[in-house]
């Protein structure tokens, strides 16, 4: 029995200690090949968009309310890859990950800069012109309906969010407003659109509803009775 009791707990430490690692640039890049690995970036918006890992997902982990709402739409039986600036806040985020019933998570040693300097490629960085709020309140007063979706693509409620926004807006046949979470800033501040996904339904160009985070296709569909 004691002998029973003293394997399995040997079992469960390698279980835990398996569940984060912390990887070189190079193996860090070998294990995103695999199909079902979810990339993460854990530095501020800010940071992302200088630049950043082709297909990563962001979520500020100093900001630890938008940290743990943000990774609620991640899988915790599938991988999970994080990095930051040099590897000091992805490692605590990769700890918190594995704390929290993450079963496989991997930490890039040195960040983003270790990446850089191995030359590996980087997406982003460009400077792209914000929309303007003449053209937001044009686009909205144009139909009789039209939904507004305050996302990126960067964020991972806003991409679960994506199939279902599709699936609502070709049922219903309406418009869709896309507003770049990353970059639209005025008109979100104009808008009063702090949280991302911010998802507002504009009837005749008079808003007639509103909800930030996950929403379900009946939701949708009952806003607009």
């Amino acid at each position: 029995m004691k002998n029973f009791i003293a394997i399995a707990a040997l079992l469960c430490s390698v279980t835990f200690a398996n569940a984060q690692q912390t990887v070189s640039a190079d193996m860090f890049e070998k294990g995103l090949r695999r199909t079902d690995v979810q990339l993460l970036d854990v530095r501020t918006a800010r940071e992302f968009k200088t630049g950043h890992l082709p297909n990563a997902l962001q979520a500020d982990f100093t900001n630890k309310e938008e940290f743990a709402h943000r990774v609620k739409s991640l899988d915790k039986s599938k991988p999970v890859f994080v990095y930051c600036l040099v590897g000091g806040r992805s490692g605590a985020a990769a700890k918190w990950l594995a704390d929290n019933g993450f079963k496989d998570v991997t930490d890039l040693s040195g960040g983003i800069n270790a990446w850089r300097a191995e030359s590996k490629p980087i997406a982003g960085g460009e400077k792209v012109p914000q929309m303007r709020m003449d053209h937001y309140e044009q686009a909205i007063s144009g139909s009789q309906w039209i939904l507004v979706d305050v996302g990126a693509e960067w964020c991972p409620p806003c991409r679960k969010m994506a199939p279902v926004v599709k699936q609502f807006t070709e049922e219903k046949k309406i418009k869709i407003l896309n507003v770049d979470g990353g970059n639209d800033t005025d008109v979100m501040k104009s808008i009063n659109a702090t949280e991302l996904p911010t998802f507002i339904l504009y009837r005749n160009g008079k808003e007639v509803w509103r909800k930030s985070g996950t929403v379900t296709p009946e939701e949708f569909r009952k806003a607009m009775k």
